[in-house]
């Protein structure tokens, strides 16, 4: 009975320090893992901070169209006769676009040239009259009433002449507006008007684009409109044609904001017209606001954004407050985590004013499962790639196997 106490006694000893031992990690556990060993490296993909130039840009679109465009107005009415000009077709300043029938008015300026003869004839009569009356008014040779008859009558022949070589003017005026011409260098947009139509005054018988220059206006908000300013450099982009570009300057800005939309109109003027840029095409209007050279310039897909909600007493409304940070890596083995101070952005490029140097190892891929002093292995793109898809085998091909 005393040696199966014994016995049991140094099993429960033994027992004991086995576990002891166990617990204090001096051995190996059943997988074979070191339980003081430091964990894996997480791998991440870097790329190197660089310096370059960087641009903010605002990006619109709008459609190209001259700086102006004229309305071509009748300003006589009858019957359309010939067409000179049509769509598409360039015009100088007084190239002939349409003729009006012309046999009305040609006979009223042939009847006003006339009538200002016979005026003149009687004016030249009654000048002649009033200045012999007049002398001899001085001599007092003639009453006061001859004298003042033979006044009245030259002023009204005065008036007469003066009013019938208006009335010439004007006929020769409406003979000359029978042939309606183009008053500007340009193209023919639209013609309204048709052989055998009666022209009418106030509706526009041709469109005509000025060809001093091409513009593209576009509408911006307000935080875009208010960093536009005249002169900024702009260029063009049609879409799905990107090797067809353009390039011009901010020419004019609207004082206000359209009260209904609430955008602001920016006009564009066109300094260099790229291949197939034509009047009406759509394109993609980028503004140079403002441009920093030797910058140094990260991916934004390198940025880890940490976002804090603060109450603000005084308010009492939630307030967000967002901060950003890379991962440096220091002798390929660390990963640092630095915040930054961010300036301008340009597609998806931004600025970094502080918390990196060019040269620096910058985590683009798997930054967002790091931590500071993390221990990672620099891996390369093709750790990253997605494996191959394996087909899978149908039926067929089993039975072929």
């Amino acid at each position: 009975m005393i040696q199966t106490k014994t016995n049991l006694s140094i099993f429960v000893i033994l027992s004991a320090l086995l576990l002891l031992q166990a617990c204090s990690g001096g051995g190996a556990n059943p997988g074979g893992e070191n339980f003081n060993s430091p964990p894996p490296a997480t791998s991440v993909e870097t790329i190197t901070a660089e310096t370059r130039d960087i641009s903010q840009q605002i990006k619109s679109f709008g459609n190209i169209r001259a700086q102006e465009i004229v309305n071509v107005v009748p300003q006589v009415s009858n019957r359309i006769t010939k067409i000179h000009s049509d769509l598409g077709d360039t015009v100088q300043p007084g190239d002939p676009l349409a003729k009006i029938y012309d046999v009305p008015f040609r006979d009223q300026f042939e009847q006003a040239k006339a009538q200002m003869e016979q005026s003149r004839a009687a004016y030249v009569r009654d000048s002649l009259q009033f200045q012999r009356q007049q002398e001899l008014f001085k001599k007092e040779l003639i009453s006061s009433t001859e004298f003042d008859n033979a006044r009245a009558t030259f002023q009204n022949s005065r008036s007469q002449y003066e009013a019938s070589r208006a009335n010439l003017t004007q006929s020769r005026e409406n003979l000359m507006n029978t042939e309606i011409r183009s008053p500007v260098y340009g193209v023919v947009l639209t013609r309204n008007i048709s052989e055998g139509d009666l022209a009418t005054t106030g509706q526009t018988a041709y469109e005509i684009a000025n060809l001093t220059g091409y513009q593209c206006r576009v509408y911006l908000p307000f935080e875009e409109w208010r960093n536009v300013k005249i002169g900024q450099p702009v260029t063009f982009s049609v879409s799905n044609h990107p090797d067809v570009t353009g390039e011009g300057r901010v020419s004019k800005i609207s004082p206000r904001l359209d009260p209904s939309t609430g955008l602001g109109e920016v006009v564009i003027s066109l300094t260099e017209q790229g291949q197939n840029i034509y009047q009406g095409v759509l394109v993609q209007a980028t503004i140079n606001v403002e441009t920093h050279e030797n910058a140094v310039v990260i991916p934004r897909a390198a940025l880890v954004e940490n976002v804090q909600t603060l109450i603000e007493p005084e308010s009492n409304t939630i307030q967000l407050e967002r901060s950003y940070s890379v991962f440096v890596v220091r002798n390929d083995t660390l990963a640092v985590r630095s915040e930054l101070k961010l300036g301008i952005e340009q597609g998806d490029r931004i600025e970094v004013l502080e918390g990196i140097q060019p040269g620096d190892e910058i985590v683009i891929t798997g930054q967002n499962s790091l931590d500071d002093s993390t221990r990672v292995r620099v891996a390369d793109q093709q750790d990253f790639e997605d494996p191959e898809a394996i087909p899978i085998e149908t039926p067929e091909t089993q039975e072929t196997d």
